[in-house]
């Protein structure tokens, strides 16, 4: 399965896994956005799961990593070497209590781990997009988020987090506040900003 591939079938792309022009002015009229907010959507899109390539949060981290990833989880070596290369233990632990997830134990963390190209994270976040789509599914049965609605989910982002103000031009400015507004930071900048500006040469 793959969700590129599941995207391009739902707006009529050939469905080859390839992200080309066809399917970037297929995708953009499909969400009717404009060209401008095609080209942030899918820049953004394609730094974020990197290069349409990783739609699920890779969670195999290293004692090491752990420690300097999740250090406020995993504040020692010894700690950390007890989930170390465990994924599902991984989740359960960095995000229990919070994003409306339950305990360790819950296995909320794992069942509500990051899917699509901007990884929608949290029970709370599975619950909202679920109100959003009309489909209670999604909290029951959360990989559907992978089979039918990743790039939904990504555009449900944008619309719960009021991105599409920031996405009237590709502006470096513009380009500059949807990245903080996703990342938190710049991380990546150059990369978003290559791939929202070459998208919108498509577009137009």
């Amino acid at each position: 399965m793959n969700p590129l591939i599941e995207f391009q079938k739902q707006i009529g792309a050939v469905p080859d896994g390839g992200f080309g022009p066809e399917t970037l002015k297929k995708g953009t009229a499909f969400f009717k956005l404009t060209a401008s907010q095609g080209a942030h959507f899918f820049g953004q899109c394609s730094h974020e799961s990197a290069g349409f390539t990783i739609f699920t949060e890779n969670l195999n981290y290293s004692a090491q990593s752990l420690v300097k990833v999740f250090g406020k989880y995993f504040p020692n070596i010894s700690m950390a070497t007890q989930y170390a290369r465990q994924p599902i233990k991984i989740a359960n632990k960095v995000y229990s209590n919070r994003m409306g997830n339950g305990s360790e134990a819950s296995g909320d963390g794992w069942k509500y781990r990051g899917r699509g190209p901007i990884q929608l994270t949290g029970s709370s976040n599975y619950s909202l997009f679920a109100q959003a789509m009309h489909d209670n599914e999604i909290v029951s049965n959360p990989d559907i988020v992978l089979t039918k609605y990743a790039f939904q989910s990504a555009k449900w982002f944008f619309d719960h987090n009021s991105l599409w103000s920031l996405c009237t031009s590709i502006s470096e400015s513009n380009i500059v506040a949807v990245t903080k507004r996703i990342n938190g930071g710049t991380n990546g900048l150059a990369h978003r900003r290559d791939m929202t500006k070459k998208y919108y040469s498509w577009l137009v």
